[in-house]
């Protein structure tokens, strides 16, 4: 064995290592921070109104939060346009990537194959709108900070390193599906020796590591805000209200 191929065999192997890593801290990290959401105590009714007065209207109105953002149409239109084609365009690209981790791929991915590249210039117009914001505005440029600007630039890499691969730098697609496929079956091989799709992968594992102990984790957090998820309610005089997450106090 030459040295060229013991250093890949070393590379691939760090590489995989990193994958494995990178995707159980996730995991196990988005659950760990959302059981500490639900664990957090709620000691008083929340609900801001207009609110449902049911639980299911309480229930429509965090789902109606998650697409459509109303408060955000509310109080500022123009950056309303630019999460929500920022954040439709994401689900897009997410959507679309299951082609590399499915076999057969289902319809609806193939499906939507041929709109991709606008989902990658929508999603990369967008993040480049968010950060002219934060840059630009006196505003938002006050209460910005660092990984602000970090996770903007981050997610820009991916999606620019993403649509090279995609129309210009090309990589072998089977090469990508057996990797892929092989670290979800728990049968890793090597990945493209590719220099861009590495860059890509080492990316998107940085995000992965990053996610569930940033501001990214709204994503799942939206769905214990307890000013959305309550239900609104009418306090009788006298009445003691009872914490519906504290089941010690039942």
């Amino acid at each position: 064995m030459d040295t060229a191929t013991a250093l890949w065999m070393l590379t691939s192997s760090l590489i995989i290592g990193l994958a494995y890593f990178a995707g159980l801290t996730f995991v196990l990290g988005l659950l760990w921070r959302l059981y500490g959401y639900l664990r957090t105590p709620m000691p008083w009714p929340e609900a801001t109104t207009p609110a449902s007065t049911s639980d299911t209207g309480a229930v429509v109105r965090v789902l109606g939060d998650v697409f459509f953002f109303p408060n955000l149409f509310k109080a500022d239109k123009f950056l309303w346009a630019g999460a929500w084609l920022f954040h439709a365009s994401l689900f897009f690209i997410l959507f679309r990537h299951l082609r590399y981790f499915t076999y057969p791929v289902p319809g609806a991915v193939v499906a939507v194959e041929p709109y991709a590249l606008w989902g990658g210039y929508i999603f990369g117009l967008a993040m480049l709108y968010l950060l002219w914001r934060r840059l630009v505005l006196p505003r938002t440029l006050y209460v910005s900070n660092l990984p602000d600007y970090g996770t903007l630039v981050l997610l820009g890499a991916i999606a620019a390193t993403g649509l090279l691969l995609k129309y210009w730098a090309h990589v072998y697609l089977v090469e990508v599906k057996a990797f892929t496929l092989g670290l979800l079956t728990l049968h890793p091989v090597a990945p493209p020796l590719h220099p861009l799709f590495l860059l890509h992968l080492l990316l998107v594992i940085g995000l992965l590591l990053y996610f569930p102990f940033s501001k990214l984790l709204h994503a799942g957090g939206v769905f214990f805000s307890p000013t959305r998820n309550q239900p609104y309610q009418v306090q009788q005089p006298g009445q003691r209200y009872v914490n519906p997450w504290d089941f010690s106090a039942r």
